[in-house]
C-alpha cells in the first residue's frame, strides 16, 4: 500500500512509508521558523544576473524568479537579498547556486510559498540537523567525498526499494564527490523489516552489506517468507558466523543506535534522505540536480 505522509517542513505532500506516531519522542529539528524577507530597499529590484541562466523561463516565470531572488536573503546570513549579494560580488559563494536553485524551482512549477519553504529548509540556520554520524555505518563512494547523503531506510518499504538504485546512481556518477551512508530504520508496521536489518548488519560483519542490501530489495515481494540463511549462502557468507551475528546483542544495539539518530533528526518516514545534514524533501528522482547544485557551492 502506498503510504502518504505530510512533511513537517512543507505544505505540500511527500510520499513514503510512515513511522508510527507512537515512536515519536522529543522535538523534531528543522521546522517552525518562517523565511525572513530581505529588508525593504529603495533601490530598484535587480532583474538580470548573468551568472544565472533563465533562458528556459517564460516572461511570467522569469518575473516570479526576479521577485524571489530579490526577496530571499543571502544563504550566508548577510542582510541582503540573493540578487544583491550576486550583483555586488559579495564573498558568499552560495548566492549564485541559490539563485540557480530558485530558477530551477520556478521552472518546475513551484509556487512562491513553496519556494520560500524549500529555500528555508536548504539554507535556513534552524534546519541543519545534528547528531547524524557516519561511524561504522555502511558506505558507498569515497570516504573523502565533499557531499554526504544519509539514508534512513526500511527493507519492507516499497519507496525505499524505488529509491535505492537512484541513490546508487548518484554516487556512481559523481566521480568520487558523493558518498552514501546507510542507516537502519525498520518501521514497527513492517513485521520482517527488523529481521532484514539484522541480516544486513550480519552481512556487513563479513564485508558484504551491499550484496545483502541489494538482494533483499530485489526479493522484497517475498520478504514475508524469506529464509535469510538462504540469502547468506547465496552471497557466500560463513553461515554459522552469520547466524550468530544476527542473534547478537551487538547487532540489535547497532539498529537501535541508527533509529535513535533518526528520531533526533526528525525522521518520520522512509526513505528519509539528508544531504550534508539537511533534510532532502523531494522525490528521489530530483536528487541528482540537487546534488549538482550542492557541489557548486
Amino acid at each position: 500500500m502506498r503510504c502518504l505522509v505530510l512533511c513537517a517542513t512543507l505544505a505540500f505532500a511527500l510520499f513514503g512509508c510512515e513511522r508510527s506516531t507512537e515512536a515519536d519522542s522529543g522535538p523534531k529539528q528543522g521546522g517552525g521558523a518562517e523565511v525572513k524577507p530581505a529588508p525593504k530597499a529603495s533601490k530598484e529590484p535587480i532583474r538580470s544576473l548573468p551568472q544565472v541562466d533563465t533562458s528556459s523561463l517564460d516572461d511570467f516565470s522569469e518575473a516570479i524568479w526576479i521577485d524571489m531572488v530579490n526577496e530571499l536573503l543571502s544563504p550566508c546570513g548577510e542582510p541582503v537579498s540573493v540578487a544583491r549579494c550576486i550583483s555586488e560580488a559579495r564573498t558568499c559563494k552560495k548566492c549564485v547556486p541559490a539563485a540557480r536553485y530558485v530558477a530551477r524551482l520556478v521552472d518546475e512549477g513551484y509556487s512562491r510559498d513553496e519556494i520560500r519553504d524549500v529555500f528555508r529548509v536548504r539554507y535556513g540556520d534552524d534546519t541543519k540537523v545534528t547528531g547524524i554520524t557516519a561511524g561504522d555505518s555502511p558506505l558507498r563512494g569515497s570516504p573523502m567525498a565533499p557531499v554526504t547523503l544519509y539514508e534512513f531506510s526500511d527493507f519492507q518499504c516499497p519507496h525505499c526499494k524505488m529509491a535505492a538504485p537512484m541513490l546508487k546512481k548518484v554516487v556512481e556518477e559523481s566521480d568520487g564527490k558523493v558518498k552514501l551512508v546507510f542507516k537502519q530504520y525498520p518501521l514497527p508496521g513492517h513485521p520482517r523489516a527488523r529481521e532484514a536489518a539484522k541480516a544486513t548488519v550480519a552481512a556487513q560483519k563479513q564485508g558484504k552489506f551491499w550484496e545483502m542490501h541489494d538482494l533483499l530489495f530485489e526479493n522484497q515481494d517475498s520478504l514475508q517468507t524469506a529464509n535469510f540463511d538462504d540469502y547468506a549462502k547465496k552471497i557466500g557468507l560463513d553461515l554459522k558466523r552469520f547466524q550468530a551475528d544476527m542473534a547478537s546483542k551487538e547487532t540489535e544495539k547497532k539498529i537501535e543506535a541508527d533509529i535513535a539518530e533518526g528520531h533526533k533528526a526528525g525522521v518520520d518516514s522512509t526513505p528519509s534522505v539528508y544531504v550534508n545534514d539537511r533534510r532532502f524533501i523531494f522525490s528521489p528522482d530530483q536528487l541528482a540536480p540537487y546534488v549538482r547544485e550542492e557541489l557548486d557551492q
